[in-house]
């Protein structure tokens, strides 16, 4: 019989380290076949994700995601993730969908700083002031716990209220917090580059988050060309996000400049303490299936 596991109840026996071990567990796996559908009307967007992983299941999430939603006193981002069983295709549990996709977006970001930033990183930027920015300082706190968090936003009086909350500093000059940074978290809804490659500084770990469909992207061509690449899959990145695509498309970068993904384990690492490393956080549906099991699991205790 399945079960229908909500946000808080879901979220009481979760820790984010716990999290990036059962993502690793499950990139050891045999890779998860994925199928994507997208459905656009305007700026409005339905996501269909599945993935199927021998051995963990299978997971169906849909997802609306309507931008001037807030503007009416209601969730941008709407939906569910169906689980189901690995040997008998059983439907196992109705998870919402607020809480896989809180847990995932920034589990996969931590994962990817803890192998690719310099484990002495201290200075945090956050670019970026909603619900995700919130997850992202949560998770970053838990990986690196000594760390200081600065915030930006286009919105003053939001990154006001999220260093309210999270006990950041508020950034009033983007290029200037940027350059002082250990690492740079971005998640923006933007269509245009709102992070440039000038303002870099040997060492840094970059993390775009906001990304999702083919028109959006968050760095600039100059960014991409100063740092080592890495993606969480190419799979669901390649051909589908604007971060990676355009530049791929323009002859910004090229293919071999995409170095790894988490299927490639022994290459996704820093070389040296003065590498640039540049991970795209695309969210893909595998990396649901693998929350989601992490999440039934916890919660069955």
């Amino acid at each position: 019989m399945s079960v229908q596991i909500g946000f808080d109840d879901g979220q009481k026996g979760l820790d984010w380290i716990g999290l990036t071990e059962a993502l690793v567990a499950g990139h050891q796996l045999p890779k998860a076949e994925i199928a994507d559908t997208f459905l656009y009307r305007g700026k409005d967007t339905l996501l269909n994700r599945s993935a199927w992983i021998d051995g963990l299941g299978l997971a169906v999430k849909c997802a609306t995601v309507f931008p001037d939603n807030p503007q009416a006193g209601v969730p941008m981002i709407n939906g569910a993730v169906s689980l189901f069983d690995d040997a008998h295709g059983k439907l196992e549990a109705i998870i919402d969908f607020h809480l896989i996709t809180k847990w995932k977006t920034a589990g996969d970001s931590l994962l990817g700083a803890l192998r690719l930033a310099r484990p002495e990183s201290r200075k945090i930027l956050i670019i970026g002031s909603g619900t995700v920015a919130r997850s992202l300082h949560d998770a970053y706190s838990a990986g690196f716990a000594d760390a200081e968090f600065t915030v930006w936003s286009r919105t003053r009086a939001n990154a006001e209220q999220f260093a309210k909350e999270r006990k950041s500093v508020v950034a009033d000059d983007l290029e200037a917090a940027v350059r002082e940074a250990d690492i740079i978290t971005s998640a923006t809804m933007s269509t245009k580059p709102v992070l440039r490659g000038e303002w870099l500084q040997a060492g840094q770990h970059v993390d775009l988050i906001g990304a999702y469909r083919p028109d959006m992207r968050e760095a600039d061509d100059a960014a991409l060309q100063k740092a080592r690449i890495f993606v969480d899959s190419f799979d669901t990145t390649i051909g589908h996000i604007g971060e990676v695509q355009i530049p791929l498309e323009s002859g910004a970068i090229s293919r071999t400049d995409l170095i790894a993904d988490y299927y490639l384990a022994d290459g996704f690492k820093r070389r040296s303490s003065d590498d640039i490393t540049l991970f795209k956080n695309g969210g893909g549906a595998h990396l649901d299936l693998m929350v989601s099991r992490y999440v039934l699991d916890r919660y069955q205790g």
